[in-house]
């Protein structure tokens, strides 16, 4: 049976950017960058208020590469900060649009995705979808508890990455992935280390809010007690303290920057600093591989690295060298968000799977406290 051909327009919105995609089934036929202006940005009060502006540019753009939108099987955007769901491709309906419009669970530019992708394929009467987004959220209740009981674990990690590689990866294997253990790290401004059994991301570290290693830009897990000193001190802001965590902590905060290839430079010139920090961090990366690999009891199929910083083989390897006799090591550098979001539409399109409706009672419930 000849397989049906699909075409797919993907929205990726960022900060002071949006990315897009044209997808013939898996094949990428374009992509591009569109860059907002600082200024025009500022002028809107929200970001749900963008989303008409970005809309328009979207548009604009596909228009000036002589692409017809008629000819598009589905749109597919990137989900935003909504409640939290089980892993992957949703449908988008009413109510998912009114939790991205008012933010349920914070105000960030791939809230825009859903709403936008709605926008267009409604006027074309096709479907629209969103895909693994990061409140993907399905740890065991035993990977919840904190040890400070007003405090809970929260799943909050690179979710379209991670399950697009380990599906990826689940098919090079010829195994279907919910039949896998799998390790998942995703090495980027931020690392998170995602146990995945079954087709579920039954574990993983906080990677915004303080847990698991450093990275370029994130502290990761520090000193409790020192934190708690620093917070009390007087000397800081609490803004100020979030900032040293996230945003100026890792890299950023020992050596001012966040770009790994500036890092393996200073290494280069003798840097005895920063070949010390580089360690560290992939000792940091390491000893939470291991520590995921019990939440497996060792039985572990394959690490997957992806990410950035899995481009750095130096940096690859000093992690690789303490961690390759848990498992086979697999390297997937990038995060390839565009191409994820479309398999992810495509997979429903070519009936692999259903797309799950929004919200839905799959999450596992929190402590209760």
């Amino acid at each position: 049976m000849q397989q049906k051909d699909f075409r797919l327009l993907v929205i990726n919105p960022g900060s002071t950017s949006t990315k897009i995609g044209i997808f013939d089934n898996e094949r990428s036929v374009f992509e591009t960058t569109i860059r907002h202006d600082i200024e025009t940005i500022s002028e809107f009060e929200h970001v749900i208020d963008q989303y008409a502006f970005r809309k328009n540019t979207i548009l604009e753009a596909l228009d000036k590469e002589g692409i017809n939108i008629s000819k598009l099987s589905a749109v597919v955007g990137r989900g935003g900060l909504l409640r939290p769901i089980e892993g992957g491709t949703y449908e988008v309906n009413e109510q998912m649009l009114e939790d991205l419009r008012i933010g349920y669970s914070g105000e960030h530019a791939s809230n825009l995705g859903g709403i936008i992708a709605h926008e267009i394929a409604g006027n074309l009467n096709i479907p629209s979808f969103i895909v693994d987004p990061v409140v993907v959220d399905e740890m065991e209740p035993v990977a919840r508890i904190s040890g400070v009981p007003e405090m809970e674990r929260k799943s909050i990690f690179h979710a379209l990455n991670q399950k697009a590689v380990a599906r990826r990866v689940a098919k090079s294997l010829d195994t279907p992935y919910h039949k896998l253990n799998l390790i998942v790290v995703h090495m980027g401004g931020g690392i998170t280390v995602g146990v995945h059994r079954g087709g579920r991301v039954i574990d993983v570290n906080n990677g915004l809010h303080g847990e698991g290693p450093f990275s370029p830009e994130r502290a990761g897990t520090v000193p409790a007690g020192d934190l708690v000193s620093m917070c009390f001190s007087g000397e800081y802001y609490a803004e100020e303290v979030m900032k040293k965590l996230v945003g100026q902590g890792g890299l950023v905060g020992y050596l001012g920057t966040n770009d790994a290839r500036e890092v393996e430079s200073m290494i280069e010139r003798g840097n005895k600093k920063a070949a010390l920090l580089y360690e560290a961090m992939a000792y940091q990366v390491a000893k939470e591989i291991g520590a995921a690999s019990t939440v497996l009891s060792g039985k572990v199929d394959a690490i997957i690295l992806t990410g950035g910083l899995a481009y750095g083989k130096e940096f690859v390897k000093k992690i690789t060298d303490r961690i390759e006799w848990i498992s086979d090591c697999i390297i997937q550098p990038g995060e390839n968000e565009l191409q994820a979001l479309a398999e992810g539409g495509l997979r429903v399109l070519m009936g692999e799977e259903e797309a799950k409706s929004y919200p839905n009672t799959a999450v596992k419930e929190q402590v209760k406290r």
